[in-house]
């Protein structure tokens, strides 16, 4: 019974492709060795126009020979200063960690083969021939490990390929010696010796080559840095918040011109008050007649007088009082008051006409 439910146990392995080595890793935190192209424990030695991006350094040796005509982007060379010697040490913790990671497959020559996510172990050497593809099996995180007792060799021409993605900086090659990459290697990974590493002529390394107490030589190669991204754990759901759209319409603007009014100020028309012309009229002077006659009751002839200055010549004498001639007191006064009525009207006349034209 125990036997049948081991078999099935192994054929359900084998269909799903898992085994103890496809089992999650966390990556290798190399520290601030990181930062780094090329970091060598005695010397580093180039010949050729190498490209390294990233730092370069040395620690505790501080020879660094072949720059120029080696070039460093993105980076600075470190020799025997501080930061290589921190770099040595996080490159320590980093060994160990990786060495020290439970192996999930025993392997020793990979010639042309696939391989997953896992921890892989070589008892001594580790030889890569041909292709050797990694399948990420769809997540950027997932982790290779490789663990060789003794040497890493790969042969001339050979690559490593990275598929479904699987991410160079998450690959890693924990050597228990040294390291030797053969001519024209396309290589991805960080390799973790701790003697030395070799790199020939025309390798291409996309990743890093950290060596702990030996030398790395290199040989007209290029080093890219490897770019990690991350996958997120679960599945993010984007929330969409609506925006409220504010619509603004436009408002027609009336402008008012102010229209100039004319101000009137009122033009004061002189008050024109009757002028009272004093009276002159002189008084009537009675001039009493003395009457040369009288008329009898019977209207007989008036009897002369006799004397004296009128003379009846027996002619009948009017009753009617007669009025003396105008005297010259009474014409001088009538004058006066012609003169000042005149002077009056001349007066009014000539307030009347500005008056007049300043209102129209």
């Amino acid at each position: 019974m125990i036997g049948a439910g081991a078999t099935a146990v192994a054929l359900f392995a084998w269909i799903v492709g898992l085994a103890p080595a496809y089992a999650a890793e966390a990556p290798v935190g190399l520290g601030t060795a990181g930062s780094y192209a090329v970091l060598g424990g005695q010397t580093v030695t180039n010949t050729g126009p190498s490209v390294l991006n990233g730092n370069l350094g040395v620690s505790p040796g501080s020879s660094i020979t072949g720059f120029p005509p080696g070039l460093v982007f993105n980076g600075v060379i470190h020799a025997a200063d501080p930061s290589a010697a921190q770099a040595q040490s996080d490159l320590t913790i980093a060994y160990n960690d990786a060495a020290g990671r439970p192996s999930g497959a025993s392997v020793g020559v990979l010639v042309s083969e696939t391989l997953l996510p896992g921890v892989y172990t070589a008892s001594s050497q580790l030889a890569v021939n041909g292709a050797l593809t990694l399948d990420g099996q769809g997540n950027a995180n997932s982790v290779f490990i490789f663990q060789a007792g003794s040497t890493l060799i790969t042969a001339s021409g050979s690559s490593i390929v990275l598929t479904n993605s699987a991410q160079a900086c998450n690959v890693f090659w924990q050597v228990g010696s040294s390291a030797t990459l053969g001519t024209s290697t396309s290589f991805k990974g960080n390799i973790l010796a701790l003697t030395s590493i070799s790199v020939t002529t025309g390798v291409t390394v996309e990743g890093r080559a950290l060596a702990r107490n030996g030398s790395v030589t290199l040989d007209n190669n290029v080093f890219l840095a490897p770019g990690c991204a991350t996958t997120p754990t679960g599945t993010a759901t984007a929330t969409v918040t609506p925006t409220e759209t504010t619509t603004v319409t436009p408002t027609e603007t009336t402008t008012v011109t102010p229209t100039e009014t004319a101000s009137v100020t009122p033009v004061a028309t002189p008050s024109l008050s009757p002028i009272t012309v004093p009276s002159t009229t002189t008084p009537a002077v009675a001039v009493p007649l003395t009457p040369s006659a009288t008329v009898p009751a019977n209207g007989a002839p008036l009897a002369d007088t006799g004397g004296g200055a009128a003379n009846n010549r027996g002619a009948n004498i009017d009753t009617a009082t007669h009025t003396a001639p105008e005297s010259p007191a009474r014409l001088v006064s009538l004058l006066a008051a012609i003169i000042a009525l005149s002077a009056t009207l001349y007066l009014g006349w000539t307030l009347l006409i500005p008056a007049r034209r300043r209102a129209s």
